[in-house]
């Protein structure tokens, strides 16, 4: 295994076995060779997300996760005894926001990666100016298909919405009996690729589509004129494909407006947020929802230190989005050990962790990446809410190979 796994305030540095080295030169625009550290100044890593807006609740955990990641790891005297400096913006979860985010980062030289965005639209919005200077683009969020085989500069650490919809279709049919769904969705980036990859599995393993309904992200409109519509088309299984915000509303409509209780409700991984729960209420339970990871007490050893340091830190657990944004700071952090901060040789170490035994194990598992820079060995797999609480679905999972 490579030297480089999760630890609490663990040390950087260590003369232990050797670290991947970089076997793939990339391409494909970027200028590169630029931008990193001077030499004697701290190592200063971008993050970007929905600090504010519809998407704040997963902003602060990426957030809070990110700066925790940074107290404890200058705690213990930095990267190779410089410390790391973490610029931390907010894009409001809106494309044009990302795009000005990513102006600011990409243009001040010492900044040598960012960690970021979240939302799909996001990631792709910034994702040119990222290339163009050469800096790479790593999200700890952002699951539309095409983010990353787009672009050399741009890595993800959880899977693509490819194998998400295939998931949920799948999970949907054998997990749940369903023999028709209808498909909600946000009408961006995100929702659309999503539902339209549920789509094209439905078709493949001949699950009926009852319907199919979008909405614009933060603009629901009449919520129980949409479960209206959805509960005219009789589905079994109600699949949203979309964020916290809106499915809460509309599963409170479903619930308490219309009284329908026998339909299920399933979200996919942008549900995946306490606040759901919040904003829903006694309506959320039984909803079950995708996610790229969950904490349990049966975790790993990496997972438990993680969420009793988050615990002591915030009096709060942490969620998936702060796992995923810790875990790719870690990554970080092992890259620029292994190359230092120059932004062309970061891109080209990243490009050639491609393999198991050459990753980052984190939180959330193990990091590598396939040719696209997409992360393969990480599954979905599905939670409940009970009593209020997300807890894991019976079953978890089911095989989307």
């Amino acid at each position: 295994m490579s030297r480089w796994h999760f630890a609490p305030l663990f040390v950087l540095g260590l003369s232990l076995c050797g670290c991947p080295t970089p076997t793939d030169s990339g391409g494909g625009g970027g200028t590169g060779g630029t931008g990193g550290t001077p030499s004697g100044e701290a190592y200063r890593i971008a993050v970007a997300g929905p600090l504010t807006g519809d998407s704040a609740d997963m902003g602060a955990s990426i957030s809070k996760a990110a700066k925790l990641w940074e107290k404890e790891i200058n705690a213990k005297g930095g990267i190779k005894g410089k410390k790391v400096e973490l610029l931390i913006e907010d894009d409001k979860g809106l494309p044009n926001e990302a795009t000005n985010v990513a102006t600011k980062i990409a243009s001040d030289d010492s900044v040598c990666l960012v960690v970021g965005h979240f939302n799909s639209s996001c990631t792709k919005a910034a994702r040119s100016t990222y290339e163009r200077s050469g800096i790479v683009e790593f999200t700890p969020g952002s699951t539309n298909v095409t983010i990353c085989k787009e672009s050399p500069w741009t890595f993800r650490n959880l899977y693509h919405d490819g194998t998400q919809g295939i998931f949920m279709a799948r999970y949907a049919q054998k997990a749940l009996g369903a023999k028709s769904v209808s498909l909600v969705y946000e009408n961006d980036d995100y929702g659309t690729g999503l539902k339209e990859s549920v789509a094209a599995e439905c078709a493949e393993i001949g699950l009926k589509i009852a319907g199919e309904a979008g909405y614009q992200r933060g603009r629901l409109g009449d919520p129980k004129q949409l479960a209206t519509t959805l509960q005219s088309q009789k589905p079994d299984v109600i699949i949203v494909c979309g964020l916290y915000s809106g499915a809460a509303l509309l599963t409170k409509a479903i619930r308490n407006d219309l009284g329908w209780g026998d339909v299920k409700i399933f979200g996919s991984d942008g549900v995946m947020n306490a606040a759901f729960v919040g904003t829903a209420g006694e309506t959320a339970e039984g909803a079950m929802v995708v996610t790229p990871f969950f904490f349990s007490d049966s975790g790993s050893a990496e997972a438990k230190a993680f969420r009793e340091a988050y615990r002591a830190e915030y009096k709060a657990d942490p969620d998936t989005w702060a796992a995923l944004t810790y875990d790719a700071l870690g990554m970080v952090a092992m890259g620029i050990d292994a190359v230092g901060a120059d932004r062309k040789a970061l891109r080209d170490w990243m490009a050639g962790v491609k393999t198991k035994d050459a990753g980052y194990t984190g939180v959330t598992g193990v990091t590598y990446f396939d040719d696209n820079g997409d992360c393969p060995g990480k599954p979905p797999m599905v939670v409940v809410v009970n009593n209020g609480e997300f807890e894991a679905a019976d079953p978890p999972s089911v095989p989307v190979d």
